[in-house]
């Protein structure tokens, strides 16, 4: 199937890059992979997909945790209507949890993201790799390195700040991690909330509403080029990437 639709354009190549370090458990992993299939049966998500210009996107879904330890659960996967979402979700639901290492690589999940969208058999204008996680970068290469290069090849990174053991951690996402045009922070107050941010966050990345006008998240668009440690600008500065 991949093979026929190779070259295809869709309108959204989307990265779901779940956090599997050794903080998160057997249950918090299964309500990350059970909260995407849940946003891909809600009706507001399909008819955004089916809104679009190609009516369709393509998803890959990637576990990460330490520098050395990421892996494409989910390879791309084109929706294209209600057949091709019904068997995505029911791939998602078997996706087996294939890294636990202890520590936090940030960084090397947006390179390693990278990678997996230079390797899309589709094409698409806007790009987004989707980190979630309960933790900050701890481990592996300097991860603003990594967000620039995001920024700079035009990809959008967005988060996913859970706040179950660090209640400041979406401040954190907003500064050190989202980046490129219209990047944005979603929270999840804990882990049973990640259904419901997860919708959102979807929702959101696949109807492309501006900032300006998507109430609830935090941190509007990221703002990464930095001068003598500080940053420029304020939150509600909007650039386009190179």
């Amino acid at each position: 199937m991949i093979a026929a639709d190779q070259g295809r354009t869709v309108d959204l190549l989307l990265v779901l890059a779940i956090d599997c370090s050794y903080s998160v458990d057997t249950q918090e992993y299964d309500l990350q992979r059970q909260g995407i299939a849940h946003a891909l049966r809600d009706p507001e998500i399909r008819q955004a997909i089916s809104a679009g210009p190609y009516a369709s996107i393509a998803i890959a879904v990637v576990q990460w945790s330490s520098a050395t330890s990421q892996v494409l659960a989910l390879p791309w996967t084109l929706l294209d209507g209600p057949a091709s979402i019904d068997a995505a979700i029911a791939r998602i639901g078997g996706l087996k949890r294939a890294t636990r290492d202890g520590a936090t690589a940030i960084s090397t999940a947006i390179g390693y993201s990278l990678g997996v969208l230079d390797r899309s058999p589709y094409r698409a204008v806007r790009r987004i790799i989707d980190i979630s996680g309960d933790g900050r970068h701890n481990n592996g290469p300097d991860l603003e390195h990594f967000r620039l290069t995001a920024a700079a090849r035009g990809v959008t990174v967005n988060a996913l700040a859970i706040l179950n053991e660090e209640w400041t951690l979406d401040l954190y996402y907003k500064d050190k991690v989202i980046a490129g045009f219209g990047a944005f922070v979603e929270r999840a107050n804990a882990y049973p909330d990640y259904r419901d941010a997860i919708r959102r966050k979807m929702l959101r990345e696949i109807r492309y509403v501006p900032v300006s006008q998507a109430p609830g998240t935090l941190s509007d668009v990221a703002t990464p080029f930095r001068a003598n440690g500080n940053r420029k600008g304020s939150k509600h500065l909007q650039f386009t990437a190179n």
